[in-house]
């Protein structure tokens, strides 16, 4: 059974498709097409059309997190396609923030989205699957909130300001015929920390792939080379862009040679 990704928006355009600071991909599993993530605007929908992708024949969407470069064409994909139910995690709502000191700027979904779309959308706890063969892993780890903290993200409820311990984050999982395939867009969570989440709910089969951003664009050499030592085994492909950074992925590059590939517009992958 062939799976196919293609990449809508990313960070790194194509010679023929403009890219943006985002990401969107269609996943084509078993006769079903999944779209993960919007982008960070309509591009999406443009450059879908380009790729011969039909937002209407989209059977089901996810969301990886609730931040605006993944969320914000999710309003105009409802407007265009009237079957798909988008999975978000029950915590997802309209309350991600940047904040430093007393300067915030509003990081999250469309602020109306979550009520505006409420037929459409599926908000879902724990391990969960979609269907044979497709799954939604939740973030377990503890103490996520010191990443929260540490990258200036917060989330505003009516108990006020707290460090983002992404729990509205999650990790799209699909058995391919070479093993598990991971979609994680940002990884806020932590790369390791992803991992062992999908082995512990998962544990009979093997990773063998993981694509997505792993949020590095910020991060020390020293960090970026623990990333890599991670990855240095299992998975066997790595496919990484958006907002792991140009420097981040030479550095992984150096360890990891060509098991890692760089996410791109149009680009397509086939397992």
């Amino acid at each position: 059974m062939k799976t196919e990704i293609k990449v809508i928006t990313d960070n790194n355009p194509s010679d023929a498709l403009r890219g943006e600071w985002g990401l969107c991909l269609v996943v084509n599993y078993d006769g079903e097409k999944i779209l993960v993530d919007a982008g960070a605007s309509n591009l999406f929908m443009k450059n879908m059309e380009e790729l011969g992708e039909s937002i209407e024949d989209v059977d089901f969407a996810v969301l990886s997190h609730a931040h605006y470069d993944h969320a914000n064409g999710m309003p105009a994909f409802f407007e265009r396609n009237s079957k798909a139910k988008l999975y978000v995690r029950e915590s997802t709502a309209a309350d991600c923030y940047h904040k430093k000191f007393i300067f915030k700027k509003y990081i999250g979904i469309p602020k109306n989205m979550l009520k505006d779309y409420h037929d459409r959308i599926e908000s879902v706890s724990g391990f969960y699957k979609i269907r044979e063969g497709v799954f939604l892993v939740p973030h377990t780890s503890a103490n996520l909130s010191a990443i929260g903290k540490r990258e200036m993200m917060y989330r505003k409820g009516s108990d006020g300001w707290r460090s983002d311990d992404f729990s509205h984050e999650q990790s799209l999982v699909i058995d391919t015929d070479k093993g598990l395939l991971i979609i994680n867009s940002c990884s806020h969570g932590g790369v390791k920390n992803i991992l062992r989440e999908v082995r512990e709910v998962l544990p009979d089969k093997k990773i063998y792939g993981y694509i997505g951003g792993f949020h590095l664009f910020n991060k020390s050499k020293s960090e970026v080379q623990a990333v890599a030592e991670t990855l240095d085994g299992e998975p066997e492909y790595i496919c990484t862009g958006h907002c792991t950074g140009d420097r981040a992925y030479d550095i992984l590059k150096q360890q990891l040679g060509d098991k890692l590939h760089k996410l791109q517009v149009g680009l397509e992958i086939i397992m």
